[in-house]
């Protein structure tokens, strides 16, 4: 009676092996699986994921967190080192840290302030620099860089892991831009040879290792690596409960009439699954936007498709999904299905929870 993942953990493990093999010195990235809990990669990943890699010869001595508040999660499940994507700020959970955990964090640091604060409160800390790019998120500019290597005075920035690059989607090529930035670490003097990177093919990646044979470059990798063989993946809703229902009867939260006859299979998953709710995809095109204006007007023009399916076909919402069931709409003469019977699901994976994430 629930909204469930069933993972293929033999099919998403080998691939898991052949990526980070593929990527060497990747650096897996737990918040890019799912903003949260969503996906496998979240949950069960990082106990294995280094066993894992170990035996093709590759090990993962890195994994990324999305914010502070994500470390004890991983901690106690990977033994490597911990890379907080969030830039640091001093204050909340990043002045939390456990003295037993921080000698394994590596922090993000995108303002001079912040540099010096971090190397005043502990000089021993390990971090690297974001470098602002045409993301315009977060990061330094060449002449920030050029600041942030005199910080420490006399000192060293014995700390320094590397240079961060967030790079934006939807870009024909990233070789250009980030070739430039890497140029412009090269013109700080920094005391790093390393650099990390997302969102580049392999093609640009094998580029860049050619351009630059004295630079490390290490790939923050999530979306492709968890989420990248979706037959792997599977989600399930169990069917709750069926009502027929004869045209011009009222149903649901808002007593609508039904406009013809039929039945109301009540399945799993709902709003507070993330099942009707959608992340912005930046898909600016007249579809996507008339799609979205459907969607947002269910109540308006009536049913719309849902991502469940009975026997093959998606279905239409009878209304609105609620919390956590969804109501169903099923036409006369379809095959009805029995309560407790599981149907197939399709959903965004970085915009929903599950209740169970089951890996065979």
């Amino acid at each position: 009676m629930s909204l469930v993942l069933s993972v293929d953990g033999e099919r998403w493990r080998k691939h898991l092996i052949e990526t980070t093999t593929a990527l060497p010195g990747s650096c897996p990235s737990r918040r890019a699986t799912a903003t949260a809990s969503a996906t496998p990669g979240s949950r069960v990943a990082a106990p294995g994921l280094d066993e894992q890699a170990e035996t093709t010869g590759t090990r993962i001595e890195m994994m990324a967190v999305g914010t502070y508040l994500e470390l004890p999660q991983v901690a106690d499940r990977y033994p490597g080192d911990l890379l907080v994507l969030t830039p640091r700020r001093p204050l909340g959970a990043a002045l939390d840290v456990p003295e037993t955990l921080s000698p394994r964090v590596v922090h993000t640091v995108s303002r001079i302030a912040d540099v010096r604060d971090l190397l005043e409160r502990a000089p021993d800390a390990r971090f690297v620099l974001e470098q602002l790019t045409s993301m315009r998120r977060h990061g330094m500019t060449r002449r920030e860089l050029l600041e942030a290597a005199k910080v420490p005075g006399e000192r060293t920035l014995s700390g320094l892991a590397g240079v961060a690059m967030h790079l934006p989607l939807n870009t024909a090529s990233h070789l250009g831009e980030v070739t430039r930035l890497i140029n412009d670490v090269v013109a700080t003097g920094l005391p790093t040879r390393t650099i990390f990177v997302s969102h580049l093919t392999r093609g640009e990646l094998a580029g860049l290792r050619t351009s630059y044979p004295d630079f490390t470059i290490r790939p923050r990798i999530g979306t492709d690596l968890w989420l990248g063989d979706r037959a792997a993946l599977k989600v399930r809703a169990t069917v709750l409960d069926v009502h027929a229902i004869e045209r011009g009867e009222t149903f649901g939260y808002r007593g609508r009439s039904m406009p013809k006859g039929g039945h109301i299979p009540v399945v799993s998953g709902g709003t507070a699954h993330g099942i009707g709710l959608e992340a912005p995809s930046g898909d600016q095109s007249l579809r996507s936007r008339a799609a979205t204006i459907a969607r947002s007007g269910m109540d308006v023009v009536g049913p719309v498709r849902s991502p469940f399916s009975i026997d093959g076909k998606q279905r239409l919402f009878a209304e609105p999904p609620h919390m956590q069931a969804s109501m169903l709409f099923l036409p006369s003469g379809a095959r009805v299905p029995a309560v407790g019977e599981d149907i197939d699901v399709r959903v965004r994976f970085t915009a929903t929870t599950f209740d169970r994430v089951d890996v065979g």
